[in-house]
């Protein structure tokens, strides 16, 4: 069987390094760079199992910008192209998954099509009408960031929104190649499917926000978050786990779902989805005040990744928080140290590329997550992370 991943971010490269350990995987992506990088061992994001799979799996692997070389010849094409929330429509922009298909559709007329970018309600369904056939499947993925190689060799569940042959197919394709050998295969329609994403990011949100919030009750009332959040979370129905307290929930997931679902629900009667999505956003600005209250003339920021162990800071609530600062003081200086980036990058604040001369020049210190090499200004850190985890 011949398979093509187009889109090699961290969903779609690590499907096709997991699907290179048993098949032949052609692995397309627009950026030159991205695909010279990748064939020179260089991956572009923290994973630390990628390399090693990447190395063992080589010669069944082939990375690519030309989609000519794979379009019209394979049996199975992965879509994993980004879908960015679009603020002005109030949904997805899913352009580029739609250009992938109408070019698959043209070229190929019994290629089955796997949608595992993020996409809304109905998408789908509405894309096999548009094209009058029933080839295109979404199966949703729940991978963290930094360990997404892992969660596709441990997969907490496989769901596919098809629960005819081309959906058992490719369903029984990821539990082969899964580590986990007890996966609870969930096959779905394609609109279930869909939501199965969309309400599992969102709730991940609102447990964020929860805890969040009940942080932002004992800060104001001299309480030990920590001494609450474990009295709470001692309550088996509720659980030890996603309880730490941060500067909002970010990435790129959690904010584009929330707003996804929110925009979904359009006359149909909700509370939560809203509230939700505000509670973020007055997590953000509640700190931005804490913060601009507490700083002098620097703000010294560490790492703009939203968790320990990744490198991306898309849609990072840090960032939120310091364009916050800026509106609330424009006069506060902004020094950033973000070590995966540099002074060129497109950012309109100062980057200390040295960690030494971070700290001196900082008056007050904001993280999300607290990094052993700020132990020893620890006098000057303002960070919401009680537990030391992500």
């Amino acid at each position: 069987m011949k398979i093509a991943v187009i889109g090699l971010g961290y969903v779609g490269l690590s499907m096709a390094v997991i699907l290179s350990r048993k098949y032949k995987v052609y692995a397309h992506d627009i950026s030159k760079k991205r695909i010279l990088e990748l064939n020179n061992g260089i991956i572009p994001f923290l994973d630390p199992d990628i390399p090693k799979y990447l190395q063992n799996n080589k010669k069944n692997i082939i990375f690519t910008t030309d989609k000519s070389d794979f379009l019209d010849s394979c049996d199975l094409i992965i879509i994993a192209t980004p879908t960015n929330f679009d603020e002005d429509t109030n949904y997805f922009d899913t352009s580029t998954v739609e250009e992938c298909i109408s070019e698959i559709v043209n070229s190929n007329s019994n290629c089955t099509i796997v949608i595992k970018s993020t996409v809304s309600f109905n998408f789908t369904k509405n894309i096999n009408k548009k094209y009058n056939f029933n080839r295109v499947i979404f199966s949703p993925e729940f991978l963290r960031e930094g360990s997404a190689l892992k969660d596709n060799l441990y997969p907490s569940r496989i769901i596919v929104g098809d629960k005819n042959e081309r959906g058992i197919h490719f369903a029984n394709i990821l539990k082969e190649l899964s580590l986990k050998k007890d996966v609870e295969i969930i096959l779905t329609n394609s609109s279930e499917a869909e939501s199965i994403k969309l309400f599992s990011n969102t709730y991940l949100a609102m447990r964020v926000s929860f805890f969040n919030e009940l942080d932002t009750f004992c800060h104001l009332n001299d309480l030990d978050t920590r001494s609450i959040i474990q009295g709470v979370s001692s309550d088996s129905r509720i659980g030890n786990y996603y309880n730490n307290p941060s500067f909002g929930y970010g990435g790129y997931c959690l904010p584009k779902d929330t707003k996804q679902l929110l925009a979904n629900y359009k006359e149909i009667p909700q509370e939560i989805i809203k509230a939700t999505v505000k509670s973020n956003e007055t997590r953000i600005e509640f700190l931005a005040n804490e913060i601009v209250g507490r700083a002098n003339s620097v703000v010294g920021v560490h790492r703009l990744s939203m968790k320990t162990g990744s490198d991306n800071h898309r849609s990072s609530s840090i960032i939120k928080v310091v364009e916050k600062i800026t509106q609330v003081s424009p006069s506060l200086q902004i020094i950033i140290y973000e070590p995966s980036i540099n002074s060129s990058f497109n950012f309109n604040y100062e980057i200390i590329e040295n960690l030494k001369e971070f700290k001196k020049k900082s008056d007050l210190i904001i993280t999300n997550r607290l990094n052993q090499e700020l132990y020893d200004v620890k006098e000057k850190v303002f960070t919401r992370d009680i537990f030391h985890n992500n």
